[in-house]
């Protein structure tokens, strides 16, 4: 029922869900002309997860398991839902949303259920909107998960995106508090649709930008610029963050952990270096996993959750930035 009192909300569990096939830069240096060396150098990337299909492991799967994990973590079950949103660009089918399978996997009707695609700010976005929502006094608790299954969307003889991807899913559950000085005080989402040929999945040789020489790829796999890609991303990387301290009024020093999109771990040291963030602040996993793209930020949060490494009255940000371009960032007051 919707309510005009004002309300904060509380982040009352973590979850995440990730394959357990490895792949390993060895395993990718007997698939294509690359080397432990020159992956680790160039991206920081030392394994990644990818689904199994041989044992029935899908992104639906992946996801499903990782909202399950949050719920259990929350002690709620899905029946307690109001909503649950689901962030990716490697869903099975576009209609039904998986959203709403996962809500029937996890017997959460009659809530609500869409998807949401906004590339690597998947995760960040649903956040955001979450909170929103229920701030509106429309929603009690919503469910969310950020997920992505990229080893189904990279043509695995593209050097350029085939090292740098991996499965993953982060979720959380989100839930009204009578504190409106909770949850998210500050919050981005933005994009720049201009810039769309830098990060993109054709369907078919029609979806590929004017003059733009196709790349041989297979269609329906993912197409990167990564230089462009990597120049957008070290200038949001920093902006939002900046962007963020300089609107809420807080220093470096007033937050708990800053949680990015892992990328690249060069982009993420260069925003460190500029920024001046202290290594303890900014949690680093692509070595294990690699780039998850929608899964990225909300497995990290999960492991961190986990870790004890974030408490009730702290301060943290999210912050990441993917195809669309799109970039985001939301402050969390936990």
């Amino acid at each position: 029922m919707a309510t005009q009192v004002p309300c904060g909300v509380r982040i009352a569990g973590c979850g995440s869900a990730v394959p357990e096939k490895r792949l390993t830069n060895a395993d990718l240096a007997a698939m294509m002309d690359t080397s432990d060396e020159w992956i680790r150098q160039r991206t920081g990337i030392r394994e990644r997860r990818v689904l199994d299909p041989d044992r029935g492991e899908s992104q639906l799967w992946l996801a499903t398991e990782g909202l399950r994990t949050a719920l259990d973590d929350a002690g709620m079950a899905g029946s307690d839902l109001d909503l649950v949103i689901h962030a990716s660009v490697t869903s099975e089918m576009t209609c039904p949303s998986n959203a709403c399978r996962i809500a029937a996997a996890l017997d959460a009707q009659p809530a609500g259920a869409f998807d949401l695609v906004a590339a690597c700010c998947g995760f960040v976005y649903a956040m955001n909107v979450a909170d929103s929502l229920i701030r509106s006094g429309r929603y009690r608790s919503v469910g969310v998960v950020g997920c992505d299954a990229m080893s189904t969307a990279v043509d695995p003889t593209d050097r350029s995106v085939a090292i740098l991807f991996g499965d993953a899913a982060g979720a959380a559950i989100l839930v009204r508090d009578d504190d409106p000085n909770r949850g998210c005080i500050h919050q981005t989402m933005n994009a720049d649709g201009r810039t769309w040929p830098s990060l993109f999945i054709p369907r078919a040789s029609s979806d590929l930008p004017a003059g733009r020489e196709d790349s041989g790829a297979r269609m329906g796999t993912l197409r990167m610029d990564g230089r462009e890609v990597y120049k957008f991303a070290v200038g949001k990387f920093r902006e939002v963050i900046e962007e963020a301290l300089s609107t809420t009024g807080l220093a470096v020093d007033d937050i708990s952990q800053f949680i990015c999109h892992q990328s690249n771990i060069r982009i993420i040291e260069s925003a460190m270096d500029k920024i001046g963030l202290p290594a303890e602040k900014v949690y680093v996993n692509i070595d294990r996993y690699g780039n998850s793209s929608a899964g990225s930020v909300g497995l990290c949060l999960d492991q961190l959750w986990k870790a004890g490494k974030i408490s009730a009255g702290e301060t943290i940000i999210l912050v990441a930035f993917g195809g669309g371009l799109t970039w985001s960032s939301g402050v969390w007051n936990v």
